[in-house]
C-alpha cells in the first residue's frame, strides 16, 4: 500500500488526485476518482454560480461516500467571479480539501482553515510554493513546464522542478504535469514528491464527461500534439495542437499581438463546444505533452487500480532487484 503525508492528509488510498478541469471537473468524474481510492475535485468555476455548484457537489454525495474536494480558480479579470459567495458554497457544503490555482490565495486560504479545509494550492515555481507555504496552505501541487494549462513563465520541467521544490518545502508536495502510470507515480516519490495530480490522463476515461471523440483524438495524439499559445503576452498556456491553436501561434510569431487579436479565437466558450460537440478544431483546448503515454480509454478504477499495481511492482522487483545485484 502506498501511504504518504498526502494520503493521511486528505484521508484517502492513494496517492493520486485528479485536479481541477475546466468544463471537466463535474460530478460523475469526481465520485468515479473517489471510489477508486483517489482524489478528485469538482472545478468550482465549471459551474456558472455558487448555487449551482452546491447543488453540484450535493449530485456527487450522491454518487459517493469517499472524501473529494473543489478547485477555486483565482484568475484575474474586469469583472471577476463572485469569489466570497463561491468560497460560501463550498464552506457550507460541508467539503474538507480545497485547491486553489492561479493569482494570491491569501483571502482564500485563511476564510478555507477557519472552517477546517484543507488547502492545496497549485505552484509554477519554488518561490510560489514558498509563499503558499507561508501563507497557509496544508499542501503544494509543483507544476512542471509539461503540464496542460497554464505552466508559468519559467519553463522548469519537473525533473528539475520537483525536487528543486522538495528541497526547501516543508508541506506534502503532490506533482503535476506529465504523469500518466505507474512509473511516473514511482518518478515523482522518488524525486521527493508524495503523490500525483493528473489531468490530461483522467479527461481520457470513461467517465470523463466530454465527448467521446475528445478522448479518442487524445490517444492519437503524441507527446508533440501541443501547442505554446499566450506566450507573447506573458501569459503561457499549453493546449492540444490544432487549426485554432497554429492561427494563435502565427499571431503572436509576427510580433506585437494582444489580446484582441487573439480572443475571437481562444474564447472559452469555444473550448467548451469542443468538449460537447467532438470537434477537436472547432475551438482551445487544454491537453499536455502526457498525450504521448495515452493509448487507451479505462474507466477510473481500473487506470487507478493499474497505476498503483505497476508502482509497486516496480518498486518491489525492478529497482529491489537493482539493489540485490552484485
Amino acid at each position: 500500500m502506498l501511504k504518504t503525508r498526502f494520503t493521511e492528509l486528505v484521508g484517502v488510498q492513494y496517492p493520486i488526485v485528479q485536479g481541477g478541469m475546466q468544463w471537466v471537473g463535474r460530478a460523475e468524474l469526481v465520485a468515479a476518482v473517489a471510489n477508486a481510492g483517489a482524489l478528485g475535485f469538482i472545478t468550482g468555476l465549471t459551474q456558472p454560480t455558487p448555487e449551482d455548484l452546491a447543488k453540484e457537489i450535493r449530485r456527487c454525495r450522491e454518487m459517493t461516500d469517499k472524501p473529494f474536494g473543489v478547485n477555486l480558480t483565482i484568475l484575474p479579470a474586469l469583472k471577476p467571479p463572485p469569489y466570497a459567495e463561491y468560497r460560501r458554497a463550498i464552506i457550507e457544503s460541508g467539503v474538507k480539501v480545497v485547491e486553489t490555482a492561479g493569482y494570491n490565495p491569501e483571502e482564500h486560504i485563511a476564510d478555507f482553515k477557519q472552517h477546517g479545509i484543507k488547502v492545496i494550492h497549485k505552484c509554477t515555481a519554488v518561490r510560489h510554493a514558498l509563499k503558499a507555504e507561508r501563507i497557509g496552505a496544508d499542501a503544494i501541487s509543483i507544476d512542471g513546464f509539461e503540464c496542460a494549462g497554464h505552466p508559468g513563465e519559467d519553463d522548469i520541467p519537473g525533473l528539475i522542478l520537483i525536487p528543486a521544490a522538495a528541497d526547501k518545502v516543508k508541506i506534502p508536495m503532490i506533482a503535476s504535469g506529465g504523469f500518466a502510470d505507474g512509473r511516473g507515480l514511482v518518478a515523482a516519490l522518488a524525486l521527493g514528491a508524495e503523490g500525483i495530480n493528473m489531468g490530461t490522463r483522467f479527461m481520457c476515461t470513461v467517465e470523463s464527461p466530454i465527448h467521446q471523440k475528445i478522448k479518442e483524438q487524445i490517444v492519437a495524439n503524441d507527446e508533440r500534439a501541443t501547442d505554446l499559445i499566450f506566450r507573447t503576452l506573458k501569459n503561457t498556456a499549453r493546449v492540444a495542437k490544432n487549426a485554432v491553436s497554429q492561427e494563435v501561434v502565427a499571431i503572436e510569431r509576427k510580433g506585437g499581438a494582444t489580446i484582441d487579436d487573439i480572443k475571437h479565437l481562444v474564447a472559452g466558450a469555444r473550448g467548451k463546444v469542443v468538449y460537447e460537440e467532438g470537434d477537436p478544431d472547432y475551438g482551445i483546448w487544454s491537453a499536455g505533452m502526457v498525450q504521448g503515454l495515452i493509448n487507451d480509454i479505462p474507466t477510473c478504477a481500473d487506470l487507478v487500480r493499474k497505476i498503483v499495481s505497476d508502482a509497486e511492482a516496480i518498486i518491489s522487483r525492478r529497482l529491489n532487484g537493482i539493489i540485490g545485484r552484485a
